[in-house]
Formats: structure tokens, sequence, C-alpha cells
């Protein structure tokens, strides 16, 4: 599956719910699958700046292509960075630094955030591109 169809599968996801606080609750849902991140990983190095609540982000290289882990303490976050991981994870550097994320306005995310949420997740996505233009450089 293709970055580009990973997003329009979380669209048709998205649009079945006509009220914000049911995609909040599909969110909070998400947040529960995501995986643990390392216990070790939880540390200020991988600390995103620029979030309200407290986000940790790893990435890790194997086979040419990148995969994430993530926490954070808000439960709403860490529903966004699993749509952010689901997207990402298991690609190469190259996709993910190149990949236009306009999921995140199809689905109504970016308007219904607050201010300081939605540079949060401006952060997010800046970091783990960041990760693939690190590793894109080893390469």
């Amino acid at each position: 599956m293709t970055i580009d169809e990973a997003q329009n599968e979380i669209i048709e996801e998205f649009a079945v719910f006509d009220e914000w606080l049911d995609k909040y609750e599909y969110l909070i849902e998400l947040s529960r699958e995501l995986p643990a991140i390392d216990e070790k990983k939880r540390t200020e190095q991988y600390v995103i700046k620029g979030c309200q609540s407290r986000v940790w982000v790893d990435a890790e290289l194997r086979d040419g292509k990148i995969y994430y882990t993530a926490d954070s303490d808000a439960i709403i976050t860490k529903g966004i960075i699993a749509l952010l991981i689901r997207i990402l994870s298991g690609r190469t550097p190259q996709e993910i630094a190149g990949a236009d994320l306009y999921f995140i306005d199809r689905i109504g995310l970016r308007e219904n955030l607050s201010p300081t949420r939605a540079n949060g997740l401006l952060a997010m996505i800046k970091q783990m591109k960041l990760y693939a233009l690190a590793y894109a450089s080893k390469m």
C-alpha cells in the first residue's frame, strides 16, 4: 500500500462520522492500538519540541525502510501520532521526506485542533521527516 492509499483509507474511515466528537472518539480508539514505545525511549532526547503534551518518537532503519514508535501522555495526541505512524512507518526515507500529508486537511483534523495542538501536529510531522532525511543521508 502506498502513502496515498493509506491516506485515502483513513479519509474513508473518518468520512463515516458526521460530528467531530465522533472523530475524537475514533482518535481515542486508535490511540489504544498504538504499540508502546520502549520505556528507555521516554526521555528528553525523544520528546518532540513544540507539542503542548509530551510526545516521544523514535525511528529505526531496517532493510532500507523506517519504522517509527511513539507515545504521548495525551490520548488525542496519541491517536494523531498513531495515524502518522500508520501512513509513514515502513516506508523508505525518500517516500517519507517527499510525502504530502493531505489527509490532515481532508478529514478536518487541522481545523478542529486547538492552535497549540495544531502546532504540535506540525512538530510531529517535522520530526518524522527529519528522521527520514537523517537516514537518507546515511544511505
